[in-house]
């Protein structure tokens, strides 16, 4: 599993995952800046996602959806604040409304992306800062630690393959 530490820290309102990857830092950027690849492994595994849009320039907007077991869709989104292939991306991360416009009223969270080179292939660090603990503590109860470490999965999956 690459997934090797993952960091809560209520106080400070991250959440910092760390994974390592036998792939070079250009290899591990094409599974962001690639929207089909990144629907091949965002979002758990048991809520297959589908990126509706895709614009990885600052300013621009990545929208996608998830699907659950039952059906139902869960809309979210990026704001790209800044980006540098193939070690940063940093965004607003958000729960979207059917048209995949931000809900102002659900938690959101900057993320930050920063991919460095490894003697064994490349190193991703993801740190989501919330706004407040409280938005912090919902997504921790909606299980995002859970789901983030299946996605990991999947993206060592589609990286192997």
């Amino acid at each position: 599993m690459p997934l090797t530490d993952v960091t809560t820290d209520i106080d400070n309102r991250t959440l910092t995952m760390t994974c390592d990857f036998p792939v070079t830092p250009e290899r591990l950027w094409q599974v962001w800046a690639d929207p089909r690849q990144l629907e091949k492994w965002w979002g758990p595994e048991s809520h297959p996602a589908r990126v509706t849009e895709h614009d990885l320039t600052p300013g621009g907007l990545v929208k996608y959806h998830m699907t659950g077991p039952d059906g139902e869709i869960y809309p979210g989104g990026w704001e790209v604040i800044a980006v540098d292939p193939p070690h940063r991306l940093e965004a607003r991360d958000f729960f979207a409304d059917a048209d995949g416009n931000p809900v102002d009223t659900a938690p959101q969270s900057r993320m930050l992306i920063e991919i460095t080179a490894t003697e064994g292939g490349s190193r991703m660090v993801n740190t989501s800062t919330w706004e407040s603990a409280e938005d912090m503590q919902n997504v921790l109860d909606m299980g995002v630690v859970e789901g983030s470490s299946s996605a990991i999965g999947q993206l060592d999956a589609l990286l192997a393959a």
